[in-house]
């Protein structure tokens, strides 16, 4: 395809207000850009001079930005390609905020390739010790159209701007994740509340809903609304199609450990249908189905890096506890389940465990279980004794009220 051609193209798509076909033209990895960029070799603006003109403004400046896009990317330019498109952008906008909805394709396709070009510039300006912010100019790019989309008032609601908010909300908060700027979220979540005329998340498509249930568990996760995390992050994944293994793998690792807490250990099956979290959480649950101390804490130091990066440390540290149940448990099964045992029974299963600790410590994580839930009973401090209910002394940790609540 020669540039003239390109030009009726995408005339055509214009006028017969066809989103997809745009959205295929504008796109740097599509056929015709390495046809592009054979044609004029190393194109300046000013060869495009007698282009100038050819179509209505802005699309004239936004055909010749296409080729300049496609050649920096074909020349591995990563960010003198990320500054074209980002003036690509900034062109079709002149053109977007003046049509109804129908150019919502196209939108959602130049926003994604500003943010994966930026991705590129900030890893070559990282390899090479230079300092790149495209990442924040791509976030604050995505978070203005994510306006002109929230905030249309004009386009009857088929044809609304509005039905591409929640692709946008996912893109930018792919980028505020990126760039660990998660706090300004909070603009984006607010604008979405205060707009009541968003049509319902429902209507939607799917793959918008899993986006934004992922991220909105994600925040949850990190401001500790464990229960809103555990909800959202459920709908996120049986809502996911089946063939997105690596979105089920990012939504898994952090609602297994959320499960764990409520003392939902995952199957043996649904873990080997994810090997790398398999390799991750399968240590700290065999240590807790055995009530191995020993082990677990060694699982928190081998993965503490990986943990920390996740920002899951806290919550397995806190999982622990189950450990420690199933070890009291298996104690209280060999001694008969009686329902007064001394202090130094729990001491002396701690000890076996790989536990070094005094009496008065092994007395405080006792009661600290009692106090959780996971025990039923009380200590006599003075007799050095705990006194166990004689009835589901060790009731099932997904039994306890408002598990998540309590981390």
């Amino acid at each position: 395809m020669d540039f003239s051609t390109f030009l009726v193209q995408l005339n055509d798509a214009i006028v017969y207000e066809n989103g997809p076909n745009l959205a295929f033209l504008l796109r740097p990895t599509s056929p015709h850009g390495k046809d592009l960029v054979k044609e004029f070799r190393n194109p300046t603006r000013a060869s495009f001079s007698r282009y100038e003109g050819s179509m209505q403004s802005p699309w004239d400046e936004i055909a010749i930005q296409y080729v300049l896009v496609c050649t920096h990317v074909a020349k591995k330019r990563s960010l003198e390609a990320f500054k074209e498109e980002a003036q690509l952008v900034s062109l079709f906008f002149r053109f977007f905020t003046e049509t109804p909805g129908w150019t919502l394709p196209a939108l959602c396709s130049i926003l994604r390739d500003l943010r994966d070009l930026a991705i590129d510039a900030d890893h070559y300006a990282k390899y090479n010790n230079q300092k790149s912010e495209c990442m924040e100019e791509s976030a604050r790019v995505i978070a203005k159209a994510f306006s002109y989309c929230v905030m249309d008032r004009q386009s009857p609601l088929e044809q609304s701007r509005k039905w591409g908010v929640y692709y946008l909300v996912g893109l930018v908060m792919k980028c505020y994740f990126r760039i660990k700027r998660i706090s300004l979220s909070k603009n984006i979540l607010r604008a979405l509340e205060a707009n009541n005329d968003i049509p319902a998340l429902s209507l939607y498509p799917r793959a918008h809903q899993v986006t934004y249930r992922y991220y909105i568990g994600m925040l949850s996760f990190l401001n500790e609304e464990f229960a809103k995390s555990e909800e959202q992050l459920t709908l996120a994944f049986y809502n996911c199609h089946v063939d997105s293994h690596s979105n089920q793998e990012r939504i898994l690792a952090h609602l297994i450990p959320l499960r764990i807490l409520k003392g939902h250990l995952p199957s043996t099956e649904l873990m080997k249908r994810f090997p790398v979290l398999d390799e991750l959480f399968s240590p700290f649950i065999t240590a807790i189905k055995k009530g191995d101390i020993k082990s677990y804490d060694q699982a928190l130091e081998a993965w503490e890096t990986r943990l920390l990066e996740l920002n899951l440390w806290l919550s397995l540290e806190k999982a622990r506890e189950l450990c420690l149940r199933s070890l009291f448990r298996r104690m209280w099964v060999a001694v008969d389940k009686g329902t007064r045992l001394p202090i130094s029974l729990f001491h002396s299963a701690l000890t076996v465990s790989g536990l070094d600790v005094t009496d008065d410590e092994a007395e405080c994580l006792v009661a600290n279980l009692i106090f959780r839930g996971f025990i039923r009973g009380y200590i006599s401090h003075e007799r050095k004794m705990v006194v166990l209910a004689s009835t589901n002394a060790f009731p099932p940790v997904a039994d306890r009220p408002s598990p998540l609540s309590s981390i």
